[in-house]
């Protein structure tokens, strides 16, 4: 079945317009979620904001942003003037710019949505769109007010569709240099570097979804499912980590090691 709509609006590059659609591209909707509970009633247990001065409980009419600008000490906005900053229409992508696909890097990629056809009438405007993008090797840049706050936006084609990526604020993302810059810059020998190589050809394959289940969710539904037959099931002892033992052998007999093992398992 497919999921609701999440956002209707339109896609708008320069006089061309048509309507869209925006679904999340990921979801959350099969986590395992708890409430916490009262042990002694088994009541569900509810939270409230508390003045931290006053200890007295305070009322939702009288919640208000605050930045503080020193120690106990706020400047107070309203949430009518905060939402006055965004943008006037949230319901318009506006295609402001385009920019190479591959210079936007992946530490910049916050947020995935399924980007499609709002209707048939507008299918024609889309697909021109989303195929220029793709035979020129650029993405869209626009900014959309989404999750409460107003972001930049990028869309990439993907298919028959496009994908709307929400981006990173600025100074959410560091400066890789500040950490990068005192790795050493010397280049591996030749032999080493053949050995890995070849190691990762043995372990190459074909992505798959399964290789990033949750086996803790999976784990915690076992858990769940015993309890709602009434049964108590042990769980498992937690693994013991071992740290490894650092470079005691030279990095070729490592390689020669893991080459063998690796074999070994190919042919099994």
């Amino acid at each position: 079945m497919a999921p609701r709509t999440y956002w209707k609006g339109y896609l708008k590059l320069s006089l061309v317009t048509c309507p869209v659609t925006l679904m999340p591209a990921i979801t959350e909707g099969d986590k395992v979620r708890f409430h916490t509970l009262n042990a002694q009633t088994g009541n569900r247990v509810v939270s409230q904001y508390v003045d931290s001065v006053t200890e007295k409980p305070v009322r939702d009419d009288d919640e208000v942003k605050g930045y503080e600008r020193g120690e106990n000490d706020y400047v107070m906005l309203e949430d009518a003037e905060i939402e006055a900053v965004g943008l006037e229409s949230t319901r318009t992508i506006d295609i402001d710019m385009f920019v190479p696909d591959h210079s936007i890097g992946w530490v910049w990629y916050d947020r995935p949505h399924f980007l499609l056809p709002g209707d048939e009438v507008g299918q024609e405007a889309f697909a021109v769109i989303r195929d220029a993008m793709a035979a020129s090797g650029t993405v869209g840049i626009s900014r959309l007010v989404m999750y409460r706050r107003e972001r930049a936006v990028m869309l990439k084609p993907r298919g028959k569709g496009m994908v709307l990526w929400t981006l990173r604020y600025g100074d959410e993302v560091r400066d890789e240099a500040d950490y990068f810059d005192d790795i050493s810059q010397s280049k591996p020998e030749a032999r080493p570097l053949t050995l890995v190589r070849k190691l990762i050809g043995e372990k190459t394959t074909h992505w798959d979804p399964s290789m990033v289940n949750d086996p803790v969710q999976e784990r915690l539904l076992d858990i769940i499912a015993a309890k709602k037959k009434g049964k108590k099931r042990a769980a498992k002892p937690k693994p013991q980590a071992h740290e490894p033992e650092g470079n005691v052998i030279d990095i070729m007999t490592a390689l020669k090691k893991s080459l063998q093992a690796e074999g070994k398992r190919s042919s099994r």
